[in-house]
């Protein structure tokens, strides 16, 4: 790996414990059949997709769960509680070693995103670390929703690396997802595929020579 001054990390089973199944599970539970392709790690309905860039709203969503289940009585909150089933948690040393690496990289956060899955992840936030926001660890956060942009499409890396005049051959790029690590490739990213979970997150680092 050649000389890194740069890591863009994503968020999801890198930092943040997130569980593909368990969503699954729950989807199935409100009544939708073909789960592996309505919602999976390397493909999922549309409906994510839209929802992920901010072109359909929350109610859109809920509502488009609501056709997948065929079931228009689903509550929102049923909804929520099903779709938020995916995000486990992270652990306070991956917020240490975050810093510690801010110490000596430019580091920022990519994540696709969505309103439901924010708030969510805010709130948890707060209630366990008592913390705002990401903003301590990296010198900025950015999320799918808000860009109207997603990986693993190139002009979401290329904007990142646009704005804060990274070169991409000195720039890291941190995911689980192989096809969100081949569309960093395209722009000319150095990549790491994560294979480990998130609480193995500063071992990993160690072991790639990173830390």
């Amino acid at each position: 790996m050649q000389h890194i001054k740069n890591i863009i990390f994503d968020y999801g089973n890198v930092i943040f414990d997130i569980d593909f199944e368990i969503a699954q599970e729950s989807f199935r539970k409100l009544g939708i059949s073909d789960i592996a392709n309505f919602f999976a790690h390397k493909s999922h309905n549309r409906l994510f997709d839209d929802f992920e860039t901010g072109a359909i709203s929350p109610a859109a969503f809920r509502n488009g769960i609501r056709e997948a289940a065929k079931n228009p009585d689903l509550s929102d909150s049923e909804i929520d509680a099903a779709w938020n089933s995916l995000l486990i948690g992270t652990i306070q040393e991956n917020h240490d070693l975050l810093l510690a690496v801010k110490q000596k990289y430019r580091t920022f956060l990519l994540s696709n995103n969505n309103e439901i899955h924010y708030n969510w992840i805010i709130n948890y936030l707060k209630q366990t670390f008592t913390l705002n926001n990401y903003d301590d660890f990296f010198e900025k956060a950015y999320f799918s929703q808000q860009m109207k942009l997603r990986k693993p499409n190139t002009n979401i890396f290329e904007q990142v690396l646009k704005e804060n005049n990274l070169n991409p051959a000195e720039t890291l790029f941190i995911d689980d997802s192989p096809q969100h690590i081949e569309g960093a490739k395209k722009v000319g990213l150095q990549t790491l595929l994560m294979t480990d979970k998130p609480a193995q997150l500063e071992n990993f680092l160690k072991a790639n020579g990173i830390i």
